[in-house]
């Protein structure tokens, strides 16, 4: 019983090294979270974090995610534009329906909106936008017109 629990972990200690070989590339290969998951558990686990966060140890030892965030940020302003560029076609309500003054202005600008959003899709008046999208769908243009902002 012991031999086995002895080899069981001399496998796993062998493995864990070869994985923590193949994963110590340098920062200029990032990784997935997943293997900066188990680098950090690792290192956790043989106490060479040096208190260390978790966002802190992400940054520094598993690479830079700056290219995968810039992409992501330019691609999420094209789509913040085509939505803005679809509100100037939708008819938006101008002031809260006075029928909601009993709930709470959230709830009173969504319903607002909700009423709108229907009636415009029998004239076909929405812009092309959907209740809710990615980038902004009507609903989050009519309570930002709401809200004044």
């Amino acid at each position: 019983m012991f031999f086995q629990s002895k080899l069981l972990l001399t496998v796993a200690a062998a493995g864990l090294a070869g994985f923590i070989g193949l994963v110590a590339t340098g920062p200029a290969s990032a990784l997935s979270m997943q293997e900066c998951s188990a680098k950090y558990k690792a290192a956790k686990a043989d106490g060479s974090l040096g208190g260390q966060s978790w966002n802190d140890f992400r940054k520094t030892k598993c690479g830079t995610d700056d290219t995968a965030a810039t992409s992501a940020k330019s691609a999420a302003k094209p789509a913040a534009s085509a939505a803005t560029a679809a509100a100037g076609g939708a008819v938006f309500p101008t002031a809260v329906n006075p029928k909601y003054a009993s709930e709470t202005p959230g709830k009173a600008r969504m319903h607002t909106c909700v009423d709108q959003f229907n009636a415009n899709k029998g004239k076909n008046a929405n812009g092309g936008m959907k209740w809710i999208q990615k980038g902004g769908g009507y609903y989050s243009a009519c309570n930002k017109r709401l809200k004044g902002g």
